[in-house]
């Protein structure tokens, strides 16, 4: 029922929200006399304000059509290389006449992010994909928004994303690297065990977490306590309802992504306040610069997706109540999950000194469950002074924490290379 008011209430707003659209652009007219007036900059930051609170957010586009190696600009065309109904593979192909100008001529490792399937879209990690561009063939998961999956397709879990997860890794051929972010933690980790078991060839030559809920029991923050604190029906009743049309996913059971998003931003609504109240005072003040900014992250940040019933709560009953992977309980399709059995895959945990989210410790915690990978082909770094965004995107984690995984990520090659780990 929630979902259909929702829904009710975005289409009973539309009247108010082009007559704040239509302000907005008379406001702005380079033809309104009046428009660099001091009354005219107020009504149009008043009136673009409350455009942008009301419109609805879609998918963001990538917007990576270039990137600079060695002060070599290379061309980079985005192509999907495998998909299911619930996810797209898509490899961000570097233009390979100019990686030879730029120096580049072997083949450089190939790289598959996992994107969180937590609310929002891929797309949030922009800036980690082009961190990595710089040095890797990068491929990312771009997974499907619940509500656009005709019901025909069936369901989508847990167990599934650990699926989804090593075929796409069979998808880039041997020993590719994968680097989880945040919620992918211990799928990820399942999925590298159970492969790395089996002996496959495209097993990852190393794996990184990155502020990942390994143990959700270590050094708890609020999400984790709620998880902990609610009992599951109570997820079950107060966080799942129903697509309505005309959607193609609709009669679907989700976790709607503008739930996710009210929980998310009550966290630090006074903070989120005081951000549209500064954007308001630059628009006013006509600090064009500073309100770009504004805008290009709630772009990205109000843009979700709906997560399926079953992988959503599946998700809190695995990782934030039982903690079944860091028990050594987890089995996948019958099968026990051991993580303990990996002995040749790196494995680098990279936490922030300040995240809200993934407390310190719990992705640490990959080093105690991954017992049989040699000390030389582990590493653990805290960066100080981020939060939990600061771990995957941002100024610290392109100067500080990026050179770290690629040296580690090319140290494991070397060392597979060499034959100082058994492959």
């Amino acid at each position: 029922m929630l979902y259909t008011l929702y829904e009710a209430g975005y289409h009973a707003s539309t009247p108010f929200r082009f007559a704040a659209l239509a302000a907005r652009q008379f406001w702005s007219s380079p033809l309104n006399p009046a428009a660099e007036t001091e009354a005219g900059r107020r009504l149009f930051a008043v009136s673009d304000l409350v455009t942008n609170l009301t419109r609805r957010y879609g998918k963001p586009a990538w917007g990576i059509d270039k990137v600079a190696i060695d002060g070599q600009e290379v061309r980079v065309r985005p192509t999907e290389v495998w998909s299911s109904p619930w996810a797209r593979l898509t490899h961000f192909a570097r233009d390979r006449a100019d990686l030879r100008r730029a120096g580049r001529r072997e083949l450089e490792p190939a790289v598959l992010i996992v994107a969180p399937l937590s609310g929002h879209y891929a797309t949030l990690l922009r800036g980690t994909v082009e961190a990595f561009l710089q040095d890797h063939e990068v491929f990312i998961t771009d997974w499907s928004n619940a509500r656009d999956v005709p019901m025909m397709e069936g369901r989508f879990d847990f167990h599934d994303y650990i699926d989804h997860v090593r075929e796409m890794l069979r998808a880039l051929g041997p020993r590719p690297h994968v680097v989880a972010v945040c919620q992918p933690g211990p799928p990820v980790l399942a999925a590298a065990a159970l492969m790395s078991e089996d002996g496959e060839e495209s097993r990852p030559a190393s794996m990184t977490f990155m502020g990942s809920p390994i143990d959700a029991r270590l050094s708890p923050t609020v999400t984790n306590r709620l998880a902990e604190e609610r009992p599951f029906a109570w997820f079950e009743s107060n966080m799942i309802y129903t697509v309505p049309g005309p959607y193609p996913g609709m009669g679907r059971r989700v976790y709607p992504g503008f739930v996710q998003l009210a929980s998310f931003m009550s966290m630090n609504l006074d903070k989120h306040q005081e951000a549209h109240l500064r954007y308001l005072q630059q628009l006013m003040d006509g600090d064009g610069d500073s309100a770009e900014k504004h805008l290009e992250f709630y772009d990205e940040y109000l843009s979700v997706l709906d997560l399926t019933e079953e992988f959503y709560l599946q998700t809190v009953d695995v990782v934030f109540q039982r903690y079944l992977l860091p028990k050594g309980e987890l089995y996948h399709r019958g099968r026990h999950v051991r993580p303990d059995r990996i002995s040749d895959i790196g494995l680098l945990t990279v936490e922030g000194e300040n995240d809200d989210i993934s407390g310190i410790g719990q992705t640490q915690a990959a080093h105690d469950l991954c017992s049989s990978i040699p000390a030389e082909l582990k590493e653990d770094y805290v960066q100080p002074h981020v939060g939990h965004y600061g771990v995957f995107n941002g100024k610290r984690f392109r100067e500080e924490i990026y050179p770290r995984v690629r040296a580690f990520i090319r140290r494991t090659d070397q060392a597979f290379d060499m034959g100082d780990v058994a492959a």
